[in-house]
C-alpha cells in the first residue's frame, strides 16, 4: 500500500468533487450553504491557486482517496485562514488520515504566517467534530468572516 500526500493538481478536481458531495450526501448534510452547492467544489484547484492558500491531496496506490486544505476566506479576522474541504472516504476513515492533513494544513499555514486556523461545521458531521476537539479546535458562539456557508451552525478556532 502506496500512501502519498501531494498538493492538488487540476486533474483531482472531478475526484475530489465527487468525493466532497458524497460525503456530504453520505452524512445527509448535502443541503444549501455548504460545500455540497458551492460552485467552486467543481474546480477546487482554480481556489487553490490563490498564493496564502494550499489544499493537501491524500493518495492510496494512486487513487484520490481525500483531501483538506486551508484559505485566507473573506473577512477573517487578521492571521487567521479556514480549514477547508477536509474529506475522507469512508475506506480512509480511522486511518489517522484526517490528523495527517490537518498536521499538513497546521504546518502550511504557519509556513505562511498565520496565527489561527477557523473551521465551520455542522451537526451532522459530529465525528468530524469531536476530531477536530482533540486536535485543540475550540468552540465559537458565532462564525467569523464570510464564507457564505449558512448551512453550518458550529464555528471552532484554534490557536497555531
Amino acid at each position: 500500500m502506496q500512501l502519498t500526500i501531494r498538493p492538488i493538481k487540476s486533474s483531482d478536481n472531478a475526484e475530489l468533487s465527487k468525493l466532497i458531495k458524497s460525503v456530504l450526501s453520505e452524512f445527509k448534510a448535502n443541503k444549501p450553504g455548504t460545500a455540497y452547492y458551492d460552485e467552486s467544489t467543481n474546480h477546487l484547484s482554480t481556489v487553490f491557486e490563490n498564493t496564502k492558500s494550499v489544499y493537501w491531496v491524500i493518495e492510496e496506490n494512486g487513487a484520490v482517496i481525500g483531501g483538506g486544505g486551508i484559505f485566507p476566506t473573506e473577512n477573517l479576522p487578521e492571521g487567521t485562514c479556514e480549514l477547508v474541504k477536509l474529506y475522507l472516504y469512508p475506506a480512509a476513515r480511522g486511518r489517522g488520515l484526517g490528523k495527517a492533513i490537518m498536521d499538513k494544513c497546521f504546518t502550511s499555514a504557519k509556513e505562511l504566517g498565520y496565527e489561527n486556523i477557523y473551521l465551520e461545521s455542522m451537526p451532522e458531521l459530529n465525528q468530524a467534530v469531536s476530531m477536530y476537539e482533540r486536535m485543540g479546535f475550540e468552540k465559537l458562539c458565532s462564525s467569523l468572516g464570510n464564507s457564505g456557508h449558512f448551512g453550518c451552525d458550529i464555528w471552532m478556532v484554534k490557536k497555531l
